[in-house]
Order: structure tokens, then C-alpha cells, then sequence
């Protein structure tokens, strides 16, 4: 989706699902093009990403004040509020967002410590990985769309065994129901409330509940941007009242309700788009919120 300002400047955003290789490990890969003076823009809370800045530079405003520059590539973990992504100049970045069990596996046992925040993939990968910068630099979409692939592919050859039974619960459990019961995951886990709770905020970045609370405002969010009736979509009950509605939205993407209506972030705007694309490609978790 292009998306032209009153300025002048121009953002693109585009999106492709992952292969069956990657399918439960990587929720999308992206592209993003931007020219223009800069911006600042709110991304909303969302999974893992992992981002080669292949032009411009930026900055990266967590919940709680914490700003981190953009790395040529940058890892950013789960995050449990809106982020301010702040770009100086033309941007161009290319990257694919991490599921839960993507997450865990790259980042290991402690993944909960990288939640709100970013770090430069030099510090895992070392140097190697600006060997696939240059080549992502060097060819055009469908050339990255391939070593994207192939990256994300080696990535995972070599890292912790993912979580899959566990993610795959939860996932379930967040999709069959907009105000899900917690005692229902407790019972379907077959864990504490306490070990739930840990194991919860270490692959998704927060308890089960808030977690809940994300997807239920997310999905809301995406409904009304598009025009739906919550009622239609199962979300009718889901929350006490309007004020409620609002706040819930505004805490996970940083809008309000009307904001999301009228497109007032281009980037909200075309994420949601280019998520929605992907129906019936990707989980209902990546093209419904």
C-alpha cells in the first residue's frame, strides 16, 4: 500500500507470508519505503522483529522513555505498548516479524529481559550479519524476500528448540475467544498460575491476562480501521463500555478509535492493510490484529 502526505513524502509498506518452512516461527516479512523529510509515527505494541535499516537512520521511543537508535539491523523484542519509531530521512527497511516460538528460540532463556527494547544484531550474530545486509542492499524485493528466507532458515538451524506446543496453546486460546478464561489456558498448560504467568511473559512478553488485553484491543483496532461492526466480529461483549473500548485501543496502538478511522498514521494505516492481506495465509493472530 503507498500512502502519499500532504508533504509530499511518500510510504510504502509491503508484506509477504512466510513458507511452510518458516510458518510457525515468522509471522510476515516486509519491506518499507520511505521518502520524505522524516516522520514520527506509532507503531503499535507487537511481536518481535528483527530489521535491516538498509538507508536512513532513526530512533526507537519504548513505553517507560527508553529511546534506542536504529541499528543497520536492529532486533526489537515484544513490546506491551505503543513505540515511537522516529525516522530522519528517506528509510528504506527490510525485515520479518518473530512469533513467540521465533522469539524464544533466537533469543533463549532470556527473552523476558528484551521486552520494550531493541539491540543490535551485531551482538548475537557478530559481524556475519552485516554480510547479509550488503546483499539484501544489493537486489531488489523478491531478491530479499529470498534471503530473507534463507537467513531466517540458517538462523533457526542453529538456534534453542522452539516452543511450539506451548505457543500453539496459548495461540488457540487467544483466537477462540475475544475475552478468554485464564483458567482455561491454566487447565490446557497443565501448569501453576505462577509457572503460567513466567513461561507466558518469557515467550510473549507478558502474563496471560495483559496478553489477552493486547490481542482483544489490537483486534478491535484492525475491525473499526476497516469499518466493521465489532458486534460482527465477536468483540460486541468484549469490553464494559465505550470509554472502556477507547482506552484499551489507545493503550495498545497509541490511537483512539476515530484516529484509527480517519487514517491519521500512515503507518498504522498501512500495516494494517498489508496484515489484512494475508488473510487466510498467516494465523488470524498476525492478519486480524
Amino acid at each position: 500500500m503507498i500512502v502519499r502526505k500532504r508533504n509530499g513524502s511518500m510510504l510504502n509498506v509491503r508484506y509477504e507470508a512466510p513458507d511452510e518452512r518458516l510458518a510457525l516461527l515468522v509471522s510476515s516479512f516486509y519491506r518499507l519505503d520511505y521518502e520524505g523529510d522524516g516522520f514520527t509515527e506509532v507503531e503499535r505494541a507487537d511481536r518481535a522483529q528483527f530489521r535491516f535499516h538498509l538507508r536512513g537512520t532513526g530512533e526507537y521511543h519504548f513505553a517507560g522513555g527508553l529511546i534506542v537508535p536504529s541499528y543497520p539491523v536492529t532486533i526489537i523484542g515484544p513490546t506491551t505498548a505503543p513505540v515511537t519509531s522516529i525516522a530522519k530521512s528517506d528509510m528504506i527497511i527490510f525485515g520479518w516479524g518473530m512469533l513467540p516460538a521465533g522469539w524464544a528460540a533466537l533469543i533463549g532463556k532470556n527473552s523476558e529481559f528484551r521486552v520494550d527494547n531493541a539491540l543490535d544484531a551485531r551482538d548475537i550474530f557478530g559481524d556475519a550479519i552485516m554480510q547479509v545486509f550488503d546483499r539484501l542492499l544489493n537486489t531488489d524485493y523478491a531478491g530479499q524476500l529470498q534471503i530473507g528466507t534463507q537467513t531466517a532458515l540458517d538462523i533457526y538451524a542453529h538456534s534453542d528448540a522452539p516452543p511450539f506446543e506451548f505457543t500453539s496453546i496459548v495461540d488457540g486460546w487467544l483466537l477462540r475467544n475475544a475475552d478468554p478464561d485464564i483458567d482455561i489456558l491454566i487447565q490446557s498448560t497443565g501448569l501453576s498460575p505462577r509457572q503460567l504467568e513466567r513461561t507466558t511473559k518469557r515467550y510473549y512478553g507478558m502474563p496471560p491476562k495483559k496478553l489477552a488485553r493486547k490481542y482483544r484491543a489490537l483486534r478491535a483496532a484492525h475491525a473499526l480501521a476497516r469499518g466493521d461492526s465489532l458486534d460482527d466480529t465477536g468483540l460486541g461483549l468484549a469490553f464494559y463500555d465505550q470509554s472502556h473500548l477507547i482506552r484499551e485501543i489507545k493503550a495498545f496502538t497509541g490511537l483512539t478509535p476515530s484516529q484509527l478511522k480517519s487514517g491519521q498514521s500512515p503507518l498504522t494505516q498501512a500495516t494494517m492493510d498489508g496484515r489484512r492481506s494475508l488473510g487466510g495465509k498467516v494465523s488470524g493472530l498476525v492478519s486480524d490484529s
